[in-house]
């Protein structure tokens, strides 16, 4: 606390300086600050014992977590359920709101990084707006903030119905985009940019919201493999014979479709338990 307090340089700075607090990277600040209701702006010097001691406990909370797990979920398992995203693994990192409040959450450069705040869980408290401070660490109240707009992150990886939920198409890559338009059966030029994908998949996704996804030939021939149907039941969605017993191949592969056991089997079966019951 003693070196926090002496130092000019912001909480968001002195956070991912390793001679102040060894560990968090950019994804840990943005999640530790804001679990704590500390604003990155703050001086070390005008951070107050109990910001401080919030700080502190859940750096070495999540940091504990994430070594037990191997994954940054900094969300607590009892908060995700009540905000009603029990799958929800992060707070604000690559987020366009707050999961709390609803506000829009807020990025800005601190010494070359993007740096995340919530104005209104983390509100800038306690510094003058005339105080003095490293341009090059903290970048002042009124310029350089923006509203968020996530990105596909490589760092902290979702899946791509979950960015499409929660975000739009926008941060889907173009190979998803153009899945999610196949399966919504929408034709588009092979050769079209990502921004040309993104605008026919938010067309779809707005006009027709109540049409389901179509099924695969492929994933239809592999369910009737898991279900023990035969070949001769017909599916609307169906393969070649040739292409089928390759899928229906696929999904035993995969340990998808458990095996039938033999008549031999089931007759060797059977009279084991007839002797069994016999006492012989």
């Amino acid at each position: 606390m003693d070196k926090v307090s002496a130092s000019k340089k912001s909480i968001g700075a002195l956070i991912m300086d390793q001679s102040y607090f060894t560990g968090p990277g950019n994804i840990y600040r943005a999640e530790i600050l804001f679990k704590a209701g500390v604003h990155p702006d703050v001086p070390g010097n005008e951070l107050e014992r109990t910001q401080f001691d919030e700080i502190w406990k859940h750096t070495c909370q999540l940091l504990q977590r994430g070594y037990e797990t191997g994954s940054i979920l900094t969300v607590d398992k009892e908060e995700a359920i009540r905000l009603g995203k029990p799958n929800l693994r992060r707070y604000i990192y690559n987020t366009r709101h707050c999961p709390r409040c609803g506000s829009n959450i807020q990025t800005w450069d601190i010494n070359a990084r993007t740096c995340y705040a919530c104005p209104t869980c983390q509100p800038r408290h306690g510094a003058s707006s005339t105080r003095t401070v490293k341009s090059a660490v903290v970048t002042p109240d009124t310029s350089g903030k923006r509203n968020h707009v996530p990105f596909h992150s490589h760092c902290a990886h979702e899946s791509a119905q979950t960015r499409l939920a929660e975000s739009g198409p926008s941060r889907l890559t173009v190979v998803e985009l153009k899945t999610e338009l196949a399966q919504r059966s929408i034709e588009y030029p092979t050769n079209s940019r990502k921004a040309v994908l993104v605008e026919l998949l938010r067309e779809a996704l707005q006009t027709t919201s109540s049409v389901a996804v179509l099924v695969s030939s492929k994933s239809a021939a592999m369910e009737k493999a898991r279900a023990h149907e035969s070949l001769a039941v017909e599916h609307i969605a169906e393969l070649a014979p040739v292409q089928a017993r390759q899928a229906r191949r696929a999904a035993k592969q995969k340990g998808t479709a458990p095996k039938r056991k033999s008549k031999a089997a089931v007759n060797l079966t059977k009279k084991r338990q007839k002797r069994a019951a016999r006492g012989t």
